[in-house]
Parts: C-alpha cells; sequence; structure tokens
C-alpha cells in the first residue's frame, strides 16, 4: 500500500502560489491539501500549478463554519463541494455540519455530500473536528448507526480535547471508528488542547504514542482491506492553535517546521509497501 504525505496550506495562506509550491518540493511531500477559491480562473491557476510540479491535491472544505443558519450552511456547502470536486483530487476533506444541528438536519447534509461525490466519482470524507456533527465520539456514533459506511478523516486530536483524554476509556469508540477511517490529520493533540506544543518534546511522548497507535491500527486495517493508497495530513496549525507566549504573542513552535518533522516520521513508520 502507498502511503501519501500532503502539506498543509493552512498557516500558509499569504505566499503567493509559486512560492508555497516550492516550499512543498523542498520539503519532500506528495501533495498539498487545501481550500480552493470559488472562482474558477483561480481555482485552475493552483490546480495547474499544482499538477505541473507533480503533486497531488486534496482539496479542503472548512468555510461553511461561517454559516450557523442551516438553509446558508447546506448551500455553501453544495457550492463549496461542487467547486471542490471539479478540481478532480484525490479526495475532499470536509468540515459538515454543527454539534447543535439536528441528526436530521446533519444527515441531509451526509446526503448531500454522498450525491455530489457520486456524481463528480470523486471520494468525500467528513473530518472529525469539534463543533461538527462528529465532534465528539458520543455525537457521532448515532449517525454510524444509520450510515455504518461512512468515510471519516481522523484528526482524534479534536476528541482529546472534547474527552480531555488521551482515549483510554473508548477502546469501544475507537474500534466502530478506526476501520471508517480513509484520511489522517497527523496533528498530536493532549487532553487539554488539540495541539501539542512540539509533538518530539518528553513530555508529549505519552500524546504521541497514543495517535502513533491510532494511526498503526489504521494503516494496518486500511491495508488489510487491500487499499492502494492511505493519505496522511500533518496539520500543525499557526497561532493560535501553536501556543503563544503571554504578553508578546510569540509562537512557542513553528508550525511548518513541526509539519515537516512529522513528515519525516511517517516516512519512516510507513514505507511503502
Amino acid at each position: 500500500m502507498r502511503i501519501d504525505v500532503f502539506a498543509a496550506h493552512w498557516g500558509n495562506n499569504a505566499l503567493p502560489p509559486e512560492v508555497f509550491i516550492d516550499k512543498v518540493l523542498d520539503a519532500g511531500f506528495d501533495g498539498i491539501e487545501m481550500s480552493l477559491p470559488l472562482d474558477a480562473a483561480l481555482r485552475e491557476e493552483w490546480t495547474d500549478r499544482i499538477a505541473k510540479a507533480g503533486l497531488q491535491l486534496i482539496a479542503a472544505q472548512w468555510e461553511t463554519v461561517f454559516h450557523s443558519d442551516f438553509a446558508l450552511h447546506r448551500a455553501a456547502l453544495a457550492e463549496l463541494l461542487e467547486n471542490a470536486c471539479l478540481a478532480r483530487p484525490v479526495l475532499v476533506n470536509t468540515h459538515t455540519g454543527k454539534d447543535f444541528y439536528t441528526q436530521v438536519q446533519n444527515a441531509e447534509l451526509l446526503d448531500l455530500a454522498a450525491a455530489i461525490s457520486a456524481r463528480h466519482g470523486v471520494p468525500i470524507v467528513h473530518e472529525i473536528h469539534r463543533s461538527r456533527f462528529s465532534g465528539h465520539p458520543m455525537l457521532l456514533l448515532p449517525y454510524l448507526r444509520q450510515y455504518p459506511d461512512l468515510p471519516l478523516t481522523a484528526d482524534l486530536s479534536h476528541w482529546c480535547c472534547a474527552c480531555e483524554s488521551l482515549l483510554e476509556d473508548q477502546p469501544h469508540t475507537l474500534a466502530q471508528v478506526l476501520p471508517l477511517v480513509r484520511h489522517v490529520h497527523a496533528r498530536v493533540g493532549h487532553a487539554q488542547g488539540p495541539q501539542v506544543a512540539d509533538f518530539r518534546a518528553p513530555e508529549a511522548k505519552p500524546a504521541l504514542d497514543a495517535h502513533l497507535a491510532w494511526w498503526d491500527a489504521i494503516v494496518a486495517l486500511r491495508r488489510a482491506a487491500g487499499a492502494e493508497r492511505m493519505t496522511f495530513t500533518p496539520e500543525f496549525g499557526p497561532a493560535p492553535y501553536t501556543q503563544t507566549l503571554p504578553w508578546t504573542q510569540q509562537p512557542v513552535s513553528d508550525a511548518w517546521e513541526q509539519n515537516v518533522a512529522m513528515l519525516q516520521l511517517l516516512r519512516q513508520r510507513y514505507p511503502t509497501d
């Protein structure tokens, strides 16, 4: 099974496309994960540059965070997912729904995403993320009874924060969720937040070990299922995800440097078959 590792555009948004792409190539990533402009010309400028650089693309949809009204959220989700699929990415990673929508409303959004995915032939996977329909294990599990094959992105750092634990007491939850994972956001969270200051620091070892165990299980499950490819995106984010010092607000670590270090860890841990 092939393991492809993508660079997060998040935190690099101010860079011109050519500068960011060169940065990604220099680091050795296989592709880029990013949200795409709705303007067709700008979208195609990005996709053309990415393709010419020999990189792959994962399209990200997170912008529905701005729409709490259900009708506006649904309309925005449809537009953004259609736009993402037009770029023919490896997959689309979407922040879907809200934790305060009803199950009927969130299910309508899941059905909408499934229909768009089928129409375009592009996989759409739903990210485990705070404030979304999947923001806590007990929010997500009822949907898995309705959608037993629901494709997920594992960003389990969010559940560490939401559950105030490293999920040691929820093996039954992980047993239901990990087989559904098709993409991983490789960020290390902890019981009090979604991102450790530096995953290589000794005090972060328990959190890192927990995340590695989850990722190991996901990779093993995908290999056993005969999957041809598994994708990861190291996703340490800029401030305020990266912790900052009081008063000066200086970041205590460099998010890009963390993501490159995580790329190297993943390369070593999961060599391509």
